[in-house]
């Protein structure tokens, strides 16, 4: 796919939802569960869809809503549940359409105070905080939010007591119950007005900022960025982060300057992606067009996507720095200047993210834990303390607090960007300088992601590819020495299949979403050694399908 004409170009109107039409839409248009593409479905973020497309309406969400409050009545979940919500036009509506069921089913609830956004790895952090507190009456959340999704889209995920992604089954429980409230027309389905949720005991807006922000200090050295002096420029991406920038400038005596303070649910102030549409996407160089514009006027500049469980770091004269690449940097920081974390701690990665990072680990003698995509596989690592740093190859990551106790279990862009102040006013060096400094200790890293089409057929084969029987001695004139279906960290799954020779690896795996599948690699020897292992895998993949 090409870069669109106008990529990384301010939106123009003709670009925009119609956000009256849009809301329209989520309140009039009703699913039709025979229809596979309105059912309520569940991937690794959640439900996601658009009200155009009748896949993301008000029936979904109260059906979704009724599902979640039996699963807390059946799990024995008896705490308050966190409810946030972002800035995306459906958000705000969901919003509305939740606490309607959930009040309805005397569901205590917590919201923030003047229903402000709140961002995913906020609601993390109550969660865990209040079941420290309180270990007899758990309590869980649920965040509306579509990510970095396009404005048009809508989407909710639930995080149970543990405080992270939910896990498969739980999901596949609420998404099954859902449906059959879906099917059933919504009887049984408990609902009152919004009016009357409001008044009710059961809805209580509580102050989510003060306690997130007071405790930054236990997970990043705030003191050293406010000695030094960092420069910090920030595009919260007209997302839910935006009110808590100025709270943490204040408590903690920082220099940060928000260069975007938009929020608009039709987005009209981003830049178009890659593709042409409008997309808050950290960790693409064209939604962060506006943000690079100022990467010379700060020490550091970052920006997060609408939920801010994504990160995006700017250095001054580099530009956005690869995710991977940060990863790698943030990863070598942490295991040398956080002395109080024991080096039994594994650090986590999914098996995607770039090989610069088993090297870093190797280096430092500590012990790498690779998992399937998805930051669920890190969840429970984190809440048990036994995983230090869990990353993905899409910009998302979390690590423990300084003490090596658990800061959360959801990935937190807030943390990310500041650790990348934390570590110039350590170090004295940007996080690509750092980059740079590893490149020349472990070789340059050439890494690509190519997309392609497949049929429905053969994406049900790649559950079924047996690496016993796949025959592939050789990749790119390198010999294989593993062919994985199953991660080394903890034995699942991977959905697909990851090859690897001393110097390369491809990963293919079908996407959770599209007709596509997706292929990974990654070679320290080239640009040309890259995409000869991408040619001899999209051949291999081909072949491997068609028996």
């Amino acid at each position: 796919m090409g870069i669109h004409e106008r990529a990384g170009k301010t939106a123009q109107q003709q670009d925009l939802v119609n956000i009256p039409r849009l809301m329209s839409q989520y309140y009039r248009l009703m699913p039709d569960v025979k229809i596979v593409g309105q059912r309520v479905s569940f991937g690794t973020s959640g439900h996601r869809g658009n009200a155009e497309q009748v896949s993301f309406n008000q029936h979904h969400i109260w059906a979704i809503a009724q599902a979640v409050a039996d699963y807390r009545q059946q799990a024995g979940i008896t705490g308050a549940i966190y409810v946030g919500i972002d800035t995306h036009a459906l958000s705000q509506a969901a919003f509305i359409s939740v606490l309607e069921v959930l009040a309805a089913n005397q569901v205590e609830v917590r919201i923030d105070q003047q229903q402000g956004y709140t961002p995913t790895p906020v609601i993390s952090r109550l969660i865990i905080a209040a079941n420290e507190n309180q270990p007899q009456s758990l309590c869980d959340g649920l965040v509306i939010t579509p990510s970095h999704n396009p404005p048009q889209d809508g989407g909710i995920k639930y995080n149970p007591p543990h405080g992270g992604p939910a896990e498969s089954e739980i999901t596949a429980w609420i998404e099954q119950r859902a449906n059959q409230y879906l099917e059933n027309q919504l009887n049984s389905v408990k609902r009152v007005s919004y009016t009357q949720a409001l008044d009710s005991d059961w809805i209580r807006e509580q102050d989510f900022i003060s306690p997130y922000v007071s405790s930054l200090a236990e997970v990043i050295d705030m003191e050293a960025i406010a000695a030094s002096k960092v420069r910090i420029g920030v595009d919260p991406l007209g997302g839910s982060g935006i009110d808590y920038w100025q709270p943490i400038a204040q408590r903690y005596g920082l220099d940060i300057t928000i260069v975007n303070d938009n929020v608009d649910p039709s987005f009209s102030f981003m830049p178009l992606d890659k593709d042409g549409k409008i997309r808050m996407d950290c960790s693409s160089p064209y939604a962060m067009a506006g943000l690079l514009a100022y990467q010379n006027q700060f020490d550091i500049c970052v920006g997060n996507d609408p939920d801010y469980d994504r990160h995006g770091i700017v250095c001054p004269g580099f530009g956005l720095m690869n995710p991977n690449h940060f990863l790698a940097v943030a990863i070598d920081y942490l295991i040398r200047y956080r002395p109080e974390w024991s080096s039994e701690l594994a650090i986590g990665k999914t098996l995607v993210s770039s090989a610069m990072i088993d090297r870093v680990v190797e280096s430092h003698q500590r012990r790498l834990m690779e998992v399937p995509v998805g930051f669920k596989w890190f969840v429970d690592g984190l809440a048990s303390c036994t995983v230090a740093f869990g990353g993905e190859e899409s910009a998302g990551a979390a690590f423990l607090k300084r003490d090596g106790s658990t800061w959360c279990t959801d990935k937190d862009g807030f943390i990310l960007a500041l650790l990348a102040a934390e570590i110039i006013a350590i170090t004295g060096q940007t996080p690509a300088q750092r980059y740079q400094a590893l490149e020349e200790q472990f070789g340059q890293s050439y890494y690509k992601r190519v997309d392609s089409p497949i049929s429905l057929d053969k994406k049900q084969k790649f559950a079924a590819l047996d690496p016993l029987s796949l025959d592939l001695p050789l990749l790119a004139g390198e010999s294989v020495l593993d062919i994985l279906t199953r991660a080394p960290g903890n034995d699942a799954a991977v959905g697909g299949i990851k090859v690897c020779t001393e110097n390369a690896w491809f990963a293919a795996r079908p996407s959770g979403t599209e007709a596509l599948f997706k292929i990974y690699a990654e070679s320290f020897v080239s640009e040309a050694h890259l995409e000869k292992v991408i040619q001899e895998a999209q051949v291999f993949i081909d072949k491997a399908l068609s028996n």
